[in-house]
């Protein structure tokens, strides 16, 4: 996974999370990889569209995972600026993304496949009702949980505590955990 190392820069804080996990879905062979809340990067300028590595560029990061694996990114977000700003930056695997928008409950409520990889980063942890909105997409996914997947928890903190809380009293465990994010699985 040679694509892993060019997410390895200086301010992307979450890399090595998001490098561990990554590599467990490969060794999983993972191709279903739903995400809740995109990549947004940010502007410049006005209209120059730059990499937000404190973010951790997580939609190009699956996009490339999917294309490696031949699998699917299917990632959703409420705002239609971000969702074109994240096609922008995953342009060259397209074939390999679908993007919603919408707001994340409906999107995972309506959402039919099995999913292999989640990974819920909806509505940034400084806002009021965070925790209980992410407690809440991840039981309208639960049942569309394939045995063997992984489940990253982004935002690590009071936006976390309640999904961590109900995951491992539902059977999952806690594989990897660093300040910013929870990775757990069956």
């Amino acid at each position: 996974m040679k694509f892993l190392e060019s997410f390895n820069h200086p301010k992307n804080i979450r890399f090595e999370s998001f490098k561990t996990a990554m590599k467990l879905a490969d060794e999983r062979n993972l191709k279903t990889i739903v995400e809740t809340g995109v990549a947004r990067g940010k502007i410049k300028f006005f209209f120059i569209k730059k990499f937000n590595w404190k973010d951790g560029m997580s939609t190009l990061l699956f996009s490339e995972y999917a294309r490696y694996k031949n699998g699917h990114l299917h990632t959703c977000d409420i705002e239609k600026k971000n969702v074109s700003n994240a096609k922008f930056f995953c342009k060259k695997n397209k074939e390999f993304c679908s993007f919603y928008i919408d707001d994340s409950l409906k999107f995972l409520a309506e959402f039919n496949q099995k999913i292999d990889f989640l990974y819920l980063d909806s509505l940034d942890g400084q806002f009021q009702g965070a925790s209980k909105h992410q407690l809440e997409e991840f039981k309208l996914a639960e049942e569309k949980l394939n045995p063997n997947c992984l489940v990253l928890l982004d935002d690590k903190g009071e936006k976390t505590n309640l999904s961590i809380d109900y995951m491992i009293n539902n059977g999952l465990k806690i594989i990897n955990e660093t300040d910013q994010q929870v990775l757990l699985s069956y």
